[in-house]
């Protein structure tokens, strides 16, 4: 009796041991795994700083002020180039290969001002950035200001932001969230519709299973078959 007893325990333990999980547990298993993987892409990438300096183009007594609108338009496509970048070098203090990847210029249609940004690992490096590219472009286009009857002056110089411009961890965690909640779910409604495949092919094979089996013989028919042959 007390075998039976421990075998039926056992037996208990075995079937709570291999009870399959819940059907939605891929959800939480992914969300979970989402923000781990954001909080510590957000905990271990060093945080990175923008400042933005800007110029304007200002027309002289002659030109029309749509002209200057164009100009800046121009002078913002030229603000990466390689010849204002090499002007800017020596005072951002860094290559132009390497210059190039941490500023961008923007402008507007309906503005003649140029909006230059400086990105950077620290926050007095990225105002240097932005003020030394401001300050080239404002030079190397000046130069050339009395053939385009446009100046472009100095607006307003970067400061050293005080926050990062890149995501916290708090929010890196909840986009990681979010993501793998979306995975999670987008993971369960495709789950269904292998398992339906599966169904429908087995559905399939099992009629032509069945009529391979209805084509042979019975066994009753293939003795009294041989029964006859034995007779003539």
């Amino acid at each position: 009796m007390a075998d039976t007893a421990d075998q039926k325990k056992s037996t208990r333990r075995r079937r709570v041991r291999l009870a399959p999980p819940p059907a939605w547990w891929p959800l939480p298993a992914a969300a979970l795994l989402g923000l781990a993987v954001g909080g510590a892409y957000g905990v271990l990438k060093a945080p990175e700083y923008a400042a933005t300096s800007y110029v304007v183009a200002v027309p002289n007594e002659t030109t029309e002020p749509a002209t200057a609108l164009g100009f800046a338009q121009a002078y913002a496509r030229i603000a990466t180039s390689s010849s204002t970048l090499a002007y800017a070098q020596p005072r951002a203090g860094i290559g132009v290969q390497q210059l190039r990847t941490q500023v961008r210029a923007e402008t507007s249609p309906e503005s003649p001002m140029i909006a230059i940004t400086g990105t950077s690992k620290s926050a007095s490096g990225a105002a240097d950035i932005a003020n030394a590219v401001a300050d080239a472009l404002s030079l190397s286009s000046n130069q050339a200001a009395k053939n385009t009857g446009v100046q472009l002056l100095l607006f307003s110089q970067a400061v050293a932001p005080s926050d990062p411009a890149s995501a916290s961890a708090p929010l890196s965690g909840a986009v990681g969230l979010c993501a793998g909640g979306l995975l999670g779910g987008l993971w369960m409604l495709a789950r269904p519709a292998r398992r339906r495949t599966r169904e429908e092919a087995a559905e399939a094979v099992v009629p032509v299973v069945a009529g391979e089996f209805a084509s042979l013989p019975a066994q009753g028919d293939h003795s009294e078959t041989k029964e006859k042959e034995s007779v003539r």
